[in-house]
């Protein structure tokens, strides 16, 4: 033992030890297993380029790659009332937001804004799987009609990007209310004459399904995204019969005609460009030769074709 062994060596290891390696430094391709640096995948949208994989990507992330150079003006959303019903189950609904809130950085799941896509103004909502898994709550319901009403006022298109597990089963009927609430939101901009497109991401699924993620003028689904209302084991278990492969994916839905399109992100933005400019008979933009991929996955519904 000596000076270097009782004093250089432990200060040595206490200096290193604290450079961590971030966990998500390197993320894995669920299909492929593919190990993609995150900065990559960030700046590729969050879409694996060797498989085409679409992983999970944040409300604001989706708003910086879609609007022109990343710049939007956030909408405010409505306050509502915290835990009406003060609902607890493994634990308290309140103390259940307060996480989300404190690790997410937003008071719930929807997030809409003001911008332009090729020069066409336009309102976005975003919906958040990573905050309670995107349900729809009074929060959220508040928030979408307050983007309709934003849209009509602004008498412009709005794009929702769909992703939810359906109801928000703390709020009980107050969540469900909000099912035939935003759909009168959509009446109403459908009097205005105003485009509103949906994307369907993964997943979604339940009661959104059954009222405003359906009830667009055009819908888009991503590639690979689950899309329908009860769950495709809850259905095999009720009817006791194996489902179809690929049952309930985008594809799936896009040969049942229950989708108009299934477009990488990689192509979103001038996909709903070019619809926007045909449904609101603006001029065409110049088309410039890398508009879409070469391994875009966009295709064109043949029932909707026909």
């Amino acid at each position: 033992m000596n000076w270097i062994t009782n004093y250089v060596r432990p200060k040595i290891n206490s200096i290193l030890g604290r450079r961590e390696i971030p966990e998500n430094l390197w993320i894995k391709d669920p299909t492929s297993g593919e190990m993609v640096f995150h900065k990559d995948l960030e700046a590729n949208q969050y879409v694996i380029p060797a498989s085409g994989h679409h992983m999970h990507i944040s409300a604001k992330n989706r708003l910086m790659h879609f609007f022109d150079d990343g710049v939007y003006t956030p909408i405010e959303n409505p306050k509502v009332v915290t835990d009406p019903l003060k609902f607890r189950d493994a634990k308290r609904y309140i103390d259940r937001l307060k996480e989300y809130r404190a690790k997410l950085g937003v008071d719930d799941n929807i997030l809409s804004a003001r911008g332009t896509i090729e020069g066409l103004p336009i309102i976005a909502t975003v919906q958040d799987f990573a905050f309670m898994g995107g349900s729809l709550g009074m929060a959220s319901g508040e928030a979408i009609i307050e983007a309709f009403h934003t849209a009509i006022a602004d008498k412009c298109p709005l794009v929702l990007f769909a992703a939810s597990g359906g109801a928000r089963m703390q709020e009980g009927t107050l969540s469900l209310m909000q099912m035939p609430r935003t759909t009168v939101a959509i009446e109403m901009m459908k009097e205005a004459r105003l485009p509103y497109i949906v994307v369907l991401t993964n997943p979604t699924t339940g009661g959104v399904t059954a009222s405003y993620a359906m009830l667009g003028d055009v819908h888009i689904a991503e590639p690979g995204a689950m899309i329908g209302f009860a769950g495709p084991r809850v259905i095999q278990q009720t009817i006791r019969e194996t489902l179809p492969e690929g049952f309930q994916s985008s594809e799936y839905l896009l040969e049942h005609g229950m989708v108009d399109m299934v477009v990488s992100r990689l192509d979103m933005k001038a996909t709903i460009a070019k619809i926007l400019r045909l449904m609101m008979k603006f001029p065409a933009a110049p088309e410039p030769s890398h508009a879409f991929s070469k391994d875009s996955q966009t295709q064109i519904s043949k029932t909707k074709a026909a």
